[in-house]
């Protein structure tokens, strides 16, 4: 039985599930593999502390997530249907396969 997103580790799952089937992905895997290589340890606490300030309530991240994302794309070139990508099949499916309740509702909601 699927639960809601309620804990950090719910979050942690959430975020590292998500990166296992992004980084094997067609259309975005690559960008993964050269922009996170040898950084995933300080990135996957970033975006774990993104997640849960968003959806638990914590005030644990401090950035600016849409300054990564045009940061990345000057030096990367991201099209839109990888963003289409991410965001309707990647990120909800995972959502989907995991949790199911109100928070899980709004993280869909919350996608970038």
């Amino acid at each position: 039985m699927k639960t809601d997103i309620e804990t950090r580790i719910d979050i942690e799952k959430l975020v590292n599930t998500f990166y296992n089937k992004a980084k094997t992905d067609e259309l975005i895997g690559y960008i993964f593999e050269e922009r996170l290589a040898g950084k995933w340890e300080h990135h996957l606490p970033t975006m774990y502390s993104f997640w849960a300030s968003i959806l638990l309530g914590e005030a644990s991240y401090r950035g600016n997530v849409m300054i990564k994302h045009i940061e990345l794309n000057k030096s990367v070139s991201l099209k839109k249907e990888s963003f289409q990508n991410v965001g309707k099949t990647l990120f909800i499916q995972n959502i989907d396969d995991l949790f199911e309740g109100n928070v899980a509702e709004e993280a869909k909601n919350e996608r970038l």
